[in-house]
Order: structure tokens, then sequence, then C-alpha cells
């Protein structure tokens, strides 16, 4: 009898002649995934993993499965064992990381720990499978010369091969994840949508009516602010030219950082043909939807892609995700609504772009190989999260090291993170953009800062604001900021509204207009936000109160203060003020630190400027220089993790690396920037109700559910996993199609929770309005 055919994955209610062979699925995915790691020189490593990762398949009882009978078997440790087989020690150990964990996801080495069973025990408990007739995989000395160019001293590169096991990983786990959403999407006669043919150069020309609008013109001359943006926007993209590596670009705020730093990136990937694409990284959600938005304005709605936390999906996602369980028909790879960054150009935010880079998760780590090649905007770069402030520094020292990104750290207040700045182990090399920084600071300073001599609490500020008439309240946390917009509403003061992350994006968007348009007919505001408006909001208050913050902090949001500069110069005024100890409004304990550092630098600084040159530079030195401790020892409160007990993920690494000893999932679960994870709640948003139930009708049937979740994101709110939690409980909320989807989109039912001025409470998720129980 003939042997029965090999196949990689059938078509439901279809027969034989419709299914995939095995081979054509190996070298389909092989070949895409030696594409993808073609830009860092290891098409080979990942064009091996390709061809093994499904060997597994080949076994009686996982044909049998995929035909109907038994229980799914383990199919991603057969090609584990045989890369290490057929590669070595190390680096077949490199490669079975990523083979063995395609669908689990990275485990640990050898420890038990976060994640997956470790690589060890699922290498020992396998046996070495026989390569299908017509399997060819590449020669051990091709694989290994390639590998070894990036493999580098754990001393002086300490991720250099915990990151390479990365990238390789996520070519293989997106080629595997395309390959297979191309096959299923044949069967009816679709395509893959993936993609463009947009290129730096076609973007940069995109770009150039809107740089030439910021010019002076014979008929059109500028402010003092104006032409100055002006200057420094021709400074710096005169710079593109320059070799792609480390650069920074300390501009302050209000001087037109952000259409700067995105022309210098698309003029300097257009000069150079190994950068493919812009990432723009932003420390908030609400920016990263606002600074989409202007971009999407300048460079056309094809291309950029907005990328957040949204609808990143965990482990228990979908039915199988998280195990060795694909499904007979492949369908939980389809599930997944996960982003690959194949766009010319990718707003994120810093939790997306640092959390990926040491991942463990098939989505989360499905992007990475696409960073490969980028110019890196970090913009308000002051704002690294100081317990992972040398893990972070150290992936972008690898990134422009060994996988060809130039990386641009842009801000008002440049952190003291470089070599050259004194901070031991800084980044090295790091070339500024603008012309003469400390000219610039003085050219543009417009507000005069007051600190306040006793704590305010919230009536106080609200007696305040009234006889301001136009003014911004920028406080530490949501509640605060609710407490005192209450306040205001409570006096009918004209002007009131409130902007915080518990409004959706559409939400923000729109009181974002309300008040632009309020400032430029003369009309009163009083806006109650917290940090989310400091970083690249354009709007312009004669008056702003800061509660005490890091000077970085303080500095951004006196950039909301004066920022056109028509009150003249040091005409803004900025107040800083301690908010009432009494009340519960204390800042959350992650800000802590820097409080403490800024109240004790004003203290020395005295008289001087608190937003001065000198005054910053002494604020990073006591935030950074002296929390630096020695990585290398575990005494680093700037890499202060918990890794399987190290302290620190760079010490961690710099014990297993040169034995790839890796400890992959408890790295994941370390490096977490926002310790309680936050998950997004569709809430529903009245202006866009029709749309927003269009999109979920459409989860009904819709094959691929990516597109669906981009279009949800202006409607969604990011809380903790507590609190989503109890909102299923209490049936305020439910998940749509779980037993495909799981629980990655989950609606608010509840509406009353959701209010039109304050956005979402999820305190009581069994509050009832007064009115609706009436009727």
């Amino acid at each position: 009898m003939p042997a029965s055919p090999l196949y990689a994955h059938t078509v439901r209610d279809r027969d034989e002649s419709t299914w995939e062979p095995l081979a054509d699925h190996l070298y389909a995915v092989a070949g895409r995934a030696a594409a993808f790691a073609a830009p860092f020189g290891c098409a080979e490593p990942a064009r091996a993993m390709g061809l093994l990762h499904d060997l597994g398949k080949a076994a009686p009882a996982f044909q049998a499965y995929i035909r109907g009978t038994g229980k799914s078997p383990d199919h991603s440790a057969a090609g584990a064992v045989l890369a290490v087989e057929r590669y070595g020690r190390t680096d077949g150990r490199l490669l079975a990381f990523g083979i063995a964990g395609h669908h689990a996801g990275l485990a640990n080495a050898s420890r038990p720990g976060a994640g997956p069973t470790p690589l060890k025990d699922r290498l020992k408990g396998t046996a070495a499978p026989r390569l299908p007739a017509g399997i060819d995989p590449p020669a051990a000395d091709a694989v290994g010369k390639a590998l070894a160019a990036r493999r580098r001293d754990p001393d002086s590169a300490p991720l250099a091969a915990s990151l390479l096991g990365r990238m390789l990983f996520s070519c293989l786990v997106d080629a595997d994840y395309l390959e297979t959403e191309r096959f299923y999407r044949s069967q009816d006669g679709g395509e893959v949508e993936r993609g463009s043919p947009l290129t730096p150069a076609m973007l940069r020309d995109r770009l150039a009516p809107r740089l030439a609008a910021m010019r002076p013109a014979p008929d059109r001359p500028l402010s003092p602010v104006n032409a100055l943006r002006a200057r420094v926007l021709d400074a710096v993209v005169a710079q593109a030219a320059l070799p792609p590596g480390l650069f920074s670009l300390t501009v302050p705020t209000g001087g037109g950082k952000t259409l700067t730093s995105l022309a210098f990136a698309l003029e300097h990937a257009a000069r150079h043909p190994g950068l493919r694409r812009v990432l723009y990284v932003i420390p908030f959600t609400s920016i990263v939807e606002q600074t989409a938005e202007v971009f999407r304005a300048a460079l056309g709605d094809d291309a950029v892609l907005e990328h957040h936390s949204a609808f990143d999906p965990g482990p228990a996602a979908a039915k199988g995700a998280g195990t060795d369980d694909e499904a007979r028909d492949g369908g939980a790879k389809l599930r997944l609504a996960a982003e690959n960054w194949d766009a010319p150009v990718v707003v994120t935010t810093a939790v997306q772009f640092f959390e990926s880079l040491f991942a463990a998760r098939p989505a989360r780590c499905r992007k990475l190989h696409n960073i490969a090649g980028s110019v890196i905007v970090l913009d308000e770069a002051q704002t690294l999260p100081l317990p992972f402030l040398r893990p972070c520094l150290e992936a972008l020292r690898t990134l422009a090291a060994d996988y060809g990104c130039s990386v641009v750290l842009c801000t008002a207040t440049q952190p003291a993170v470089r070599a050259q700045d004194g901070f031991d182990d800084g980044l090295e090399d790091v070339r500024e953009l603008a012309p003469d920084p400390e000219e610039l600071h003085d050219e543009l300073k417009r507000v005069t800062v007051t600190r306040c001599p006793e704590p305010l609490g919230v009536e106080d500020l609200a007696d305040r604001l009234e006889k301001d008439g136009t003014a911004l309240v920028i406080v530490n946390n949501r509640r605060h900021a609710r407490d005192l917009f209450r306040a205001l509403k409570r006096r009918h003061a004209p002007g009131a509204r409130l902007l915080t992350t518990a409004l959706c994006a559409a939400h923000r968007r729109a009181v974002l207009a309300a008040v632009r348009d309020d400032l430029v007919h003369k009309r009163p505001v009083l806006l109650v936000a917290t940090s989310l408006i400091e970083a690249g909001v354009d709007v312009d208050f004669p008056v702003v109160y800061r509660a005490f913050a890091g000077l970085d902090s303080i500095a951004q949001a006196a950039g909301r203060c004066n920022r056109h500069g028509h009150l003249g110069r040091e005409g803004g005024r900025v107040f800083i003020f301690e908010p009432a100890p009494d009340e519960g409004h204390e800042p959350p304990g992650e800000l802590k630190p820097l409080i403490d550092a800024a109240r004790d630098i004003l203290r020395i600084a005295g008289d001087a400027d608190p937003l001065g040159l000198d005054v910053l530079h002494a604020y990073f030195d006591r935030v950074y220089w002296q929390r630096a401790g020695n990585w290398r020892q575990g005494t680093c409160r700037l890499d202060s993790a918990e890794v399987g007990g190290h302290k620190g993920i760079l010490a961690a690494l710099l014990e297993c690396d040169r034995s790839l000893d890796i400890p992959y999932a408890d790295i994941a679960a370390a490096f977490r920037i926002i310790a309680d994870t936050q998950l997004p709640v569709i809430v529903p948003y009245g202006p866009a109700a029709a749309e927003i139930a269009a999109l979920l009708d459409r989860l009904d049937h819709a094959p691929l559910p990516g597109a669906i979740a981009r279009g949800l994101q202006p409607y969604l709110v990011q809380i903790p996993r507590s609190a989503r939690d109890r909102l299923l409980r209490a049936g305020a909320a439910h998940p749509v199609r779980p037993d495909r989807f799981g629980e990655q989109f989950v609606v608010l039912d509840n509406g009353d929770l959701y209010d039109t001025e304050s956005g979402l409470d999820w305190d009581d998720p069994e509050y009832r309005s007064v009115e609706r129980g009436l009727f």
C-alpha cells in the first residue's frame, strides 16, 4: 500500500485534494522567514527554522488528528530536536527555542517558571524525526556563520543572543501565520492584503507640501516662534545623510519636534536604502491616536498604522492559543488580531514597543523582525521607565548595532542617558540634530513658573480656576481629575471639561476639538486633565496648574502655556502645587522617586529658573546617575525586575547567554512596564453608535479580525484586568464570540457606566442612573 500523503492543513467539509501538503507549507514558510531575516543577515537560520517547524506533523498521530481522529499531539518539539541534532548544542538550541515555541511561546531554557514547559524538557521527551522526502534544510556552516555575526560577547552586548533568538522567532511566527492565512484565504478566492508599495522617498515627497507651509514666504511672514520652528526643521533635515545610528533631538516644547522628527526620519530613510520604515514610539496611548491622525493628514491613510495594546491577546485569547494546538483547520492562528507592523509608518506606544522586545508570546513577538532596518523615533525619551531603563537602553543600542536601525531620542528635556553626559555604560556616539539646544531653550522661554506656597485642595483649585476664567490643570491620577471636574460642575463653572484615559480616543478627540475652538474664539475653558495632555498635544493656555511631579513633566506642562508666544516672552503663568494631603490624591507609586528628586533639586536651586537647563541636568543626575548601581552585580535600580532569583534582566542574561540557558518566559513575565495589565473595553460612544454596531456585527462572520480590531480602536477604554473581570462577572460587559476570539473583544453593556463628559467609571459595575430607572 502506498503511504498516505502528508498534510499540514485541512479544509473543513472539502476532500483531500484541497488540503495543503506538508512539504508545500514548510517550503512556503521557510521562504518567507528567510526573506524576513535577510535584512539582518540571518536568512539561512530562518530558512532552517521554517523547514523544521512543523516536522512533527509528519507523525502518524498528527495525520490521524487532522483527519478527525484523536487529540492534537505535540508537533513543534520534533523539529526543535532535529535542529539541535543538525546544528549543534549552541546554534541548534537558538533555533530550537523558536521552533518549539511557535505556538506556545518562547519557554525558559531549563528551569521551570513562567510560561510553557522548559525547552530542555521538551527536547528530552521527543525522539528526533526523519526528514520527509524532499525536505533539505540549509547546511550547518551557512547557519553557523550567520548566527556568529550576531552572537557577541555578553559582557559588552548582554542582549545580543536573546534578542537574536526573538528576532528569528518573529520571522518564523509571522511567516507561519501569513502562509496559513494565505492558504485559507485562497480556498475562497480571497487574497491576503499585507505590506505597502509606499517607500520612504515617496512619503518624503508627500510630506513636502506640509513642510513648505511651515517655512517663510514673501506673502506669508512668520511669527517669531514659527520662524524658529522653520529654522530647526531645516537644520535637522539637512543632517539626514549622516550614517545610521544613534541621534538625539533636543528641542523645547512648542519647537515643532513632531513634524521635524518625522521629516528627518523619512529623509534619512530615503537616503539610506537599508532603512525601510519609520517607527514612532510615544509614551501615552492617547498621544498615539492624535499623532497618527496628524501623520495621516500629512501622508495619507494608506501610509500610517496606529498600534497600541488594544486587542493584543494573551495566552487564553482563543482556543488553542498558548498551547501547541493550532486546531485541525489551523484556525487558532487566524483568530488573533495581532499586528506585524508591515507598514511604512507605525505609531505605537513605548509599552507596546519595549514589552514586545522582551516578550515571549507569538502574537506579541510576531512584529519584531519588521523593526530591523527602521528609523525609531522615541518621542519624549525622558519618560523611559526607571525600573527598566538599562534594558531599554541596551535594546536600543543592540537594534542600532545589529539590526540596521537608526534611533532618535526626541525630547524637550533630554535625559542624561548618554555616555558623554557621564552616565556609566550610557549610549555612546549619540549625535545631536538640533542646532544649539541651549540657545533654542532660551529663545523659546515663554512662561514664568511659580511654586504655590501652600497645598491646594479641590475647592481651592476650583476657586482659582473660576477667577482665571481660562486655564489648564494637570494632575497625577484620574481620581483627582474627576473630583476636581465634579467640583467645577457643581459650581456651574463655564467651560469645564475633563480629559483622561477614561474617555475613548474618539471622545478625547472631540473634547480637544471643542477646547481648541473655545480657545480660538476666546470662550472660557477650564480643562482638567491627567498627564496624557503633556506629550504632543497642541493646546495653548494662558495659565497652567501642575500638581507636583518630576521636572520633566512640569516642563511638558509648561509647553501647553503660551505655546505660540502670543503673550510675549515669559507671559504665560505656570503654577506648581502640592495636592491637599487629606483628600486621597496621592500620586502613583512610580512617580514618587521623580517627585522626591524634583523637590530636592528645586530646594537646592533656590531662585533659579525651575526649567533652566542646569536645573534639569541636575534633576536627571539625581534620577538616573544616583540610581545606576552595577547591573552586572544586580545592584542597579534602573534594572530592578526579579528574574528567576536574579535582580535585573541584564544580570540574568549575562550569566546565561554564553550557554544559551535563556529564561525567555521569566524575562517576559518580569518585563511589565505597567504592573497591572490594562485590557480594552469597547464602550458605547454615542456619536459612533452605528459604526460600532456594524463593526461588532462583522465579527460574527469575518474570517480575520485584524481590520475590525483596527476599526474599533477609537472606541476603547483601557482598564485594569481586575476591573474588566468585575464588569464581566457583574454582567455589565460581555465578550463577543468567545468561542472564536476568547476575550479579545469585550463590549460594555451597562451604558450608564459611560458618562458623556467623564467617560467610563468602573468602580461600581452594577450602577444604574436614576433617569434610566424611571422608565
